[in-house]
């Protein structure tokens, strides 16, 4: 048996007075988490689930998911957390490719739920429970989970579960397609708190907080170290940038990880103050490529407490070091301990120190495969590597430094052009909050680059100004913006990445785009 099973039981036996798990306000000892664990476990075994089954859930950051995360896999079973974004096709066809014995919801979900009664009813009878009790006129077809796991022991005993065994499908955000079930076993969930709890420096002392959909793949390189070490884990049921610094300053965390669209609103929040993070000793910044202007203030205010991962859900990491955070601005860091690294070219072959090409990688977090796609997991991982899909370059130091996206390149007249290179200039503009660059058409390019920007204000720039402004300080005549476009706001997955893709698709409207 693997003891990642075991692990909510071990900390309540040892450490059974420590805190725990706080929700809002709420605050639970580890004997008191793994009681909840256990009533949550044993009302699974009582409607049948057992090992190999998938369980389902769909909830927003709640005291209910943290205990399905560790129930649900103490009994052998799988789980698969899916985003209450979506809307009714995205989830039927969720449930029914994830083979979903059992759904967990609320009754926020209901209108969603009602529109689908054919993916739900593989779950009938008593495998479809609401967090919430609900009206009566539901009564017969969802089941109260609240008062199922009231009435059930709050003691259990793990099942024995085997390394090999599937601990989740984790269901990509959707940026660059259809959503795929990537299948992640005990053993490389093992890995996460073994491997990224040394990475962030974590002990039994630290206090991790996580304000994020814990529904994405990202929120477990804090969760699952904290966790394993017996520490504090502390859940927001929504991101607020000045909500998060007055906890941080209140409960003195010490443990963060945020997507860059939150390290912009925590920058710009209010009731920022270097002094009221002091107790921090670990920012992470993972999920996509953080403006260097950010990095460089949060070295700053912060200095010694930010690291950047860059890694993909599918089980390839590296990080930027707190220590190597200024010496080596702009590079992602070097693979984690166990994990390898290639540049390779168009044919295959290694790129050279300095030349740019795709990124590959290779560890023991790597995935099994996606669910029921071996089409798909043959396409991703090749001879044991794993293929990006993104590019990048090593410097003399092994440390990589991102490019873009290969999809994101654009092709403009026969050259490539790189749109994060642009967007970094874009971002230095004081008037601007965001910036995205991606290819749009051109009759005589092919196609030229155009930047989107969110403002920092309402009329703090106009649209000319910034593109004159942009085309005086980019390096090249073919990273010029043939326009700027204003925004209130980026297109985002439900894991808060800029969906590039909806940004760029109107411009595209009946016509191919050959990158």
């Amino acid at each position: 048996m693997l003891e990642l099973a075991t692990l909510v039981n071990r900390n309540a036996f040892y450490r059974p007075q420590g805190l725990a798990v706080v929700f809002e306000d709420e605050r639970y000892t580890w004997a008191e988490f793994a009681g909840r664990v256990a009533r949550c476990a044993n009302v699974l075994r009582g409607l049948g689930i057992g090992p190999g089954d998938k369980v389902a859930t769909v909830l927003p950051n709640c005291r209910e998911l943290l205990d399905l995360y560790w129930a649900v896999p103490s009994i052998g079973a799988v789980l698969v957390p899916l985003s209450p974004l979506l809307l009714p096709a995205g989830l039927a066809s969720l449930l029914a490719d994830s083979d979903a014995r059992c759904l967990v919801s609320n009754e926020a979900m209901l209108p969603v739920l009602e529109r689908i009664p054919e993916a739900l009813a593989p779950l009938l009878p008593g495998r479809l429970l609401l967090t919430k009790s609900q009206s009566p006129r539901h009564g017969a077809q969802f089941g109260d989970y609240a008062s199922l796991t009231a009435a059930a022991a709050d003691r259990f005993t793990p099942a024995a579960v085997g390394p090999d065994a599937p601990y989740n499908i984790m269901y990509t955000s959707g940026t660059t397609g259809l959503p795929k079930g990537i299948v992640h076993t005990h053993f490389i969930r093992s890995m996460y708190c073994l491997m990224l709890g040394a990475a962030w420096r974590m002990t039994p002392e630290s206090v991790a907080l996580h304000s994020g959909a814990i529904v994405f793949n990202g929120a477990f390189v804090t969760l699952m170290p904290s966790f394993y070490l017996g520490g504090t884990y502390i859940l927001q049921r929504a991101f607020d940038a000045g909500r998060m610094i007055e906890t941080i300053a209140r409960e003195k965390v010490t443990h963060v990880m945020l997507v860059p669209a939150q390290v912009v609103a925590l920058l710009n929040d209010p009731a920022y103050a270097p002094v009221k993070l002091a107790s921090l000793r670990c920012l992470v910044s993972l999920g996509a490529p953080l403006m260097q202007e950010c990095k460089d203030r949060l070295n700053r205010d912060l200095p010694g407490r930010f690291h950047e991962l860059y890694g993909l859900t599918e089980g390839f990491v590296t990080i930027l070091d707190r220590n190597d955070a200024v010496r080596k601005a702009g590079s992602v860091g070097v693979p984690m301990p166990f994990n390898h690294i290639r540049i390779v070219r168009e044919d295959g072959t290694d790129a050279a120190t300095g030349e740019t090409g795709e990124i590959v990688g290779r560890g023991p977090m790597l995935m099994t495969g996606y669910y029921k796609r071996p089409d798909l997991t043959a396409q991703a991982v090749r001879e044991g590597w794993l293929h990006s899909g993104d590019m990048g370059y090593l410097d003399d130091e092994g440390f990589l430094y991102l490019v873009d996206r290969k999809k994101d390149m654009i092709d403009s007249g026969g050259v490539k052009v790189y749109p994060r290179d642009i967007e970094e200039i874009v971002a230095r503009h004081p008037a601007v909050r965001e910036a995205a660059v991606f290819g749009v058409p051109d009759e005589k390019w092919g196609e030229t680059p155009l930047a989107a920007v969110v403002l920092r204000a309402p009329g703090a720039a106009s649209a000319d100004e910034l593109r004159d402004w942009i085309n005086a300080r980019v390096g090249a005549r073919y990273q010029r913006v043939s326009a700027v476009t204003i925004l209130d706001d980026f297109p985002r997955s439900a894991a808060g990445k800029t969906l590039k893709r909806e940004l760029r698709e109107p411009y595209w409207a009946g016509r191919e785009r050959k990158i």
